[in-house]
């Protein structure tokens, strides 16, 4: 039996608890000040080679249980990681500084997205079934075609930092891959070393109860990037999916990419998410929007990929009467405490630089301290941002510059020199209707969600969501690491071409079980 929540600062190798042989690391109380009790040991190359070998002994059994069994082990650990109760709620408190009721929500959200895995794999429509029936009589012959989707293999998986519950162990990037019928070898995030634990024994525990092989999941314990560059390197490991900084993202697929056998690296990096106030909502909401805009950056303390790190509009005495409000809603905000100091020293550090660029102007800078970040805002021209490309860098914290245009043909053009973004938000109005018409085309190209009258923190679990974009804020646009569509970076096609019905896979055959499917080119439900 696993126990599930005890803290014993061991890996996961395949089910069993491994003590690793490396350098130590104890987790840090970022609200408290001090490091925790608890020592957490690196595994060594032997311990992650043992883990990647077990995972791919495990993949062919993983893939070849039933959807319905799948979607029972995916549930399972959801129930087991509530089965923690507040164990598990204090910990991640201890060691990230967050407040318990944005721990409770991540947790109810990552067991909510466990329950859309095993309800996508009830549906069925993730084998994206197509069946091309023989047609003997045609000249020439067309032979009978049936397609099929299938797991990639074992997928290394990278714990986030923000959000230490819903992208770390058993978050999206897990779930998906797991749905797919992928076993997982995760990569625990050294800042919380205890959650991981915690969280990475319910899965054991999920896997030992639903009697799946021990290789299905694995921890990895230690801080450091050797261990994760050699969890990319192994031969075992078919895909990576990653959520942090552009540069951990760029080093993974370096090493992906320099593999005798190349594999996917599905990265979500960097992203400052643009927010357009269009002139009629900025002259009938200007203030209304400040407001909304303001609660945006400071969510979490800033520490959001969604974080609306840039606005852009017309310059005018509009724009002065937002930023002025933005400005009087920010400068009661006191500094809070971020998840580590790092992330708090490196906020600071892109604080300090943004405010000594040329031509740009400091409106809201409250005093920084040591280990919390307080919000900022800045003004600077459209010229400016075009002509200074360090001031489209990410900052990751509760930092936000507004830019000014002086034409709607300025505005464009920066639309059109800003990179890759996992969102852009359009405040507008009826009378706008025509300008953000003319900034969807670009939009479309640039980002992966577009919204209209919101703000882009906060994103909803669901079918329809793509967290994802152009590079760089993905390493792949085509993917999202949210939502049901998550689940096709693991999968591949196969095609089985006049195969007898006793050997195709049972979702292909005629009397196949149930489920979307599209045959001769019509999509119908079996």
């Amino acid at each position: 039996m696993i126990e599930t929540s005890i803290l014993t600062g061991a890996a996961l190798i395949a089910g069993q608890a491994v003590k690793g042989t490396g350098a130590a690391l104890r987790a840090w109380d970022p609200a408290a000040g001090q490091l925790l009790e608890t020592e957490f040991f690196a595994v060594d190359n032997d311990q992650i080679d043992a883990a990647c070998r077990a995972a791919e002994a495990a993949f062919d059994i993983f893939r070849s249980i039933s959807d319905e069994q799948r979607a029972v082990f995916l549930e399972t650990v959801g129930e087991q990681i509530v089965a923690l109760g507040d164990t598990l709620v204090e910990r991640v408190m201890a060691e990230t500084g967050l407040p318990r009721g944005r721990v409770e929500g991540e947790r109810g959200r990552t067991v909510g997205q466990l329950k859309l895995f095993a309800n996508l794999l009830r549906e069925g429509s993730w084998n994206d079934v197509r069946i091309d029936a023989a047609l003997p009589d045609r000249a020439p012959p067309r032979p009978d075609l049936r397609l099929r989707m299938i797991g990639l293999g074992p997928v290394a998986v990278f714990a986030a930092s923000n959000f230490p519950l819903a992208f770390s162990v058993a978050g999206g990037d897990t779930a998906s891959a797991f749905a797919a019928g992928c076993p997982v070898v995760l990569r625990g995030h050294f800042a919380h070393p205890g959650t991981s634990e915690l969280v990475g024994r319910a899965v054991a525990r999920a896997v030992e109860m639903c009697g799946l092989p021990g290789g299905v999941f694995s921890l990895l314990t230690g801080a450091g990037n050797a261990i994760g560059q050699e969890l990319v390197r192994h031969p075992s490991i078919k895909a990576v999916g990653f959520t942090g900084s552009r540069a951990g993202g760029m080093a993974l697929m370096a090493v992906a990419a320099a593999r005798p056998v190349p594999i996917p690296v599905y990265a979500e990096m960097s992203s400052i998410n643009p927010v357009f106030l269009l002139p009629a909502a900025l002259a009938n909401r200007g203030e209304e929007i400040a407001a909304g805009f303001a609660g945006s950056l400071t969510l979490g303390v800033g520490q959001m990929c969604t974080n609306p790190g840039l606005v852009l509009a017309l310059a005018g005495p509009e724009l002065d009467r937002f930023t002025s409000a933005a400005a009087q809603a920010l400068a009661g905000g006191a500094a809070v405490t971020m998840l580590s100091p790092g992330i708090a020293g490196n906020f600071q550090r892109g604080v300090a630089q943004l405010k000594d660029q040329p031509n740009v102007a400091t409106v809201a800078l409250a005093p920084q301290e040591e280990g919390k970040g307080a919000p900022a805002l800045f003004v600077t021209t459209g010229a400016a941002f075009l002509a200074q490309h360090a001031l489209g860098e990410e900052i990751f914290g509760p930092a936000s510059l507004v830019v000014a245009c002086r034409d709607v043909a300025e505005l464009l053009q920066v639309t059109e020199n800003l990179e890759g973004q996992l969102t852009a938000t359009l405040q507008l109005d009826d009378a706008d209707i025509d300008a953000a018409r003319a900034l969807l085309p670009v939009l479309e190209r640039k980002v992966g969600r577009i919204l209209a009258n919101g703000f882009p923190t906060g994103v909803e679990v669901a079918s329809a969501m793509v967290h994802g974009g152009p590079f760089p804020s993905t390493s792949d646009g085509r993917s999202t690491s949210v939502g049901t569509g998550a689940i096709v970076r693991f999968l591949r096609p196969v095609s089985y071409q006049n195969l007898p019905q006793t050997l195709l896979p049972a979702v292909l055959r005629d009397s196949g079980t149930e489920g979307w499917r599209r045959r001769d080119g019509e999509l119908t439900r079996k």
